[in-house]
């Protein structure tokens, strides 16, 4: 391991850990917006394996458990976690909160709380980096919620026929809400699948960071060259399927067994026994991510709140004048009499 990348690997997987052990705390404290977040623990390794064979000029598009996969691809904590604080320094101004994160700058193409709703825009962002011949492959994160979905398969057939430079990355957690894998299709190997159609298709275990980077590697290669791939990434999704949910369809022992996946921990036992990290500069290293994801949750708090008159910003042309807010209009009718 004289050349390894675990250590890197290491730190952006605890950072994705500790950032979604932050949001679950603000929105505990009851300072995030709306009444829904899904938090990514447990599949750090997807997201950031997946993320370190991408280069810049990618593009990709998340799902509603995407804060994780976002913050590996190089993302700011403190406007991801303003924005899903409802704030004005968000990245999207607050409007979009924790589902519908997206930045144009870093290629996020959009997260989307629609299962599956991203899918088809990476086949769209393939087909024009294919005529601008920009080298660049776009990449479809999703869970395996949406392998039951119809627009996956659209969208694959399509990639598949036209040798689009795409990628379909499903983050196998075994659950689909409150539905488990086995309970929901017959053949739970989903690369399967998308070999049928024609991808380079294959299943990686989530628990080993650089096996996910290696697989994500060689098949991302191929899809730069025309060979669209599909790579499922199985990991175990240690806490219910929103933060509400405590998943009492669950067995407590299941769960148990489960969360002895865990890639962040793997990863750090793996870089101490092979003697890339003491333990002591391992915990420097956590408190280090701590304070950073500290200082996420401060800013974020002390952000302001998007006043009404920016409502409409980012959703007309801004060459247009602005449409008249209904409450605006009703005082101005109120006041003529």
């Amino acid at each position: 391991m004289k050349n390894s990348t675990l250590p890197q690997l290491y730190e952006e997987m605890r950072r994705v850990r500790t950032f979604e052990e932050r949001v679950g705390e603000l929105f505990v404290r009851g300072q995030s917006a709306g009444s829904m977040l899904h938090l990514s623990i447990g599949e750090e390794s997807a997201a950031v394996g997946v993320c370190a064979a991408m280069r810049e000029g990618d593009t990709f598009t998340t799902h509603h458990r995407g804060h994780g996969i976002f913050l590996a691809r190089g993302a700011d904590p403190n406007r991801m976690m303003a924005e899903i604080a409802g704030k004005d320094s968000g990245y999207c101004h607050g409007k979009g909160g924790s589902m519908h994160i997206a930045d144009m700058g870093l290629g996020h193409l959009g997260a989307n709380a629609i299962v599956g709703g991203g899918i088809p825009a990476v086949v769209g962002a393939g087909l024009s980096a294919r005529h601008a011949q920009s080298g660049a492959v776009s990449v479809a994160f999703f869970g395996d919620g949406a392998t039951g979905q119809g627009i996956l398969y659209e969208s694959m057939n399509m990639a598949a026929l036209w040798k689009l430079p795409v990628m379909f990355v499903c983050i196998n957690n075994q659950y689909g809400m409150g539905t488990r894998i086995d309970q929901a299709t017959a053949n739970p190997n989903l690369h399967e699948r998308a070999a049928a159609f024609g991808l380079a298709a294959r299943t990686v275990d989530g628990l080993n960071v650089e096996d996910v980077v290696d697989a994500a590697v060689e098949l991302m290669e191929g899809a730069r060259a025309g060979t669209p791939a599909f790579l499922a990434v199985d990991c175990y999704r240690f806490y219910g399927h929103a933060r509400k949910d405590k998943s009492p369809y669950r067995a407590e022992a299941e769960e148990e067994e489960g969360r002895k996946k865990d890639p962040v921990l793997h990863a750090r036992a793996r870089l101490v026994e092979s003697g890339l990290m003491s333990e002591a500069d391992a915990d420097a290293l956590d408190a280090r991510v701590a304070a950073e994801m500290d200082d996420s949750i401060g800013y974020a708090v002390a952000g302001e709140e998007p006043q009404m008159a920016s409502m409409f910003r980012d959703v007309y042309d801004p060459t247009e004048p602005e449409p008249e807010p209904v409450r605006t209009r009703l005082d101005r009718v109120l006041a003529q009499g």
